[in-house]
């Protein structure tokens, strides 16, 4: 059975593939001051004064912050070594939306 974590990890992968993520801190806290993405991805194990600083930008440019996931399991789902990153497509962010909101709920 695969679970909704593992099916939005691979979907990072696709989105990886397809060129459609922001990758590292400065350019995914440009992509989000800039519009340009409706999802970023922070490691649950990152650092707390990064997290508060994304968590903040998040918010204020209403941008889904996920800190599911590890660094180690975001870092194997985009194949490269890069924890905090950001999804520059619509319709990837509104499948892993789907997917952890089905998650809550069960």
């Amino acid at each position: 059975m695969i679970t909704k974590d593992d099916q939005v990890l691979n979907l990072l992968g696709l989105a990886m593939r397809a060129g459609k993520l922001v990758l590292g801190s400065d350019s995914t806290l440009t992509a989000i001051r800039g519009n340009k993405v409706q999802m970023a991805f922070f490691p649950s194990d990152g650092g707390q004064s990064q997290s508060k600083k994304f968590a903040d930008k998040s918010n204020f440019y209403h941008v889904t912050l996920i800190q599911d996931y590890t660094k180690t399991q975001l870092t194997d789902a985009i194949g490269v070594n890069r924890s905090v990153f950001a999804i520059a497509d619509r319709g990837f962010s509104r499948k892993i939306k789907q997917l952890i909101s089905e998650k809550e709920r069960n």
